[in-house]
């Protein structure tokens, strides 16, 4: 029971990771019905955007760590804005096919970017929060990295619900999910309302960023290619363009790649994650909290 436990906690601190990033991938795809695969390199700018802030801060102080975090997320949301407005906007009205081969070219972009600007050696990612391990006569362990991890998913994505339910922002985002022709009859600003959506999960995916890279401490430029896969995987499980889906789809991924992990089975972690990805489109497109659509002809 102690050792289920123990998977059971940091099945749920990696999911809480792929559920953030996971939340951009089903953000940008509700408003705009595409899969923007760049979403996994604004998470590897979060985490350099974190080792770099990081000089600027005390080390290991709960403020300095929220600073960077804070930081980090603004840097990626202007980031995400800058990346709609140049390379998606002027195609919104083309081919969706042409648009997803746009983002698989920005993602090369960022990735090749990186290397060239921060090289392609792996780096050390400092510790920003204090480290403390919690444990109990059972011999559970907690980490204080682990804990953070938690609180700061819990509390992002309570404001994610109250910016998306309780917002006049949250409102147009919904209204032009729905149906962006309406949306801009009544006054909405489509433009705006898709250029805040991509900020907004791009600041999930650099928060993100930051917490992977305090449990997993080493970054490099190519570090969001299989996080990001595992997130597209989390929103499809929980139902694409649903968020409570995405981050239900995040935190269930986690859990079950850290048992599979644990197990005798641990070298196919990678590809059972995919296998669900199959088994899902097969037997439950919609996800599990999605829900299926009619397209009229």
């Amino acid at each position: 029971m102690v050792e289920l436990l123990q998977q059971l906690i940091n099945g749920l601190s990696l999911g809480a990771v792929y559920a953030l990033i996971a939340l951009g991938y089903t953000m940008v795809y509700g408003v705009l019905r595409f899969i923007n695969f760049a979403h996994s390199d604004v998470f590897m700018i979060g985490a350099f955007a974190g080792f770099y802030l990081s000089r600027l801060v005390p080390k290991e102080s709960v403020p300095g760590g929220l600073a960077v975090m804070a930081g980090s997320m603004v840097i990626c949301a202007a980031l995400g804005i800058l990346i709609e407005r140049l390379a998606y906007r002027p195609l919104r009205s083309r081919p969706k096919l042409t648009v997803l081969i746009t983002a698989i070219g920005v993602s090369l972009l960022l990735e090749n970017a990186g290397q060239f600007i921060f090289s392609a050696n792996t780096k050390r990612f400092p510790v920003l929060f204090p480290e403390t391990t919690f444990g109990s006569g059972s011999g559970l362990v907690l980490s204080s990295s682990q804990i953070m991890v938690l609180a700061v998913t819990v509390c992002l994505l309570a404001a994610l619900q109250f910016i998306v339910l309780r917002t006049r922002i949250g409102t147009a985002m919904r209204a032009v999910s729905f149906n962006p022709q309406a949306a801009a009859l009544v006054g909405i600003n489509n433009d705006v309302v898709i250029s805040f959506t991509f900020g907004l999960g791009s600041a999930l995916a650099a928060a993100g960023g930051i917490l992977y890279s305090l449990n997993y401490p080493t970054i490099d430029p190519l570090m969001g290619i299989l996080p990001g896969l595992k997130a597209f995987v989390a929103a499809v499980l929980g139902g694409i363009g649903n968020i409570p889906g995405a981050a239900l789809g995040g935190l269930l991924l986690g859990v079950i790649e850290t048992f599979v992990n644990g197990s005798r089975f641990s070298g196919y972690r990678d590809a059972i994650a995919f296998a669900i990805l199959i088994l899902v489109l097969l037997f439950r497109p919609a996800g599990l909290l999605g829900k299926p659509q009619v397209e009229k002809v």
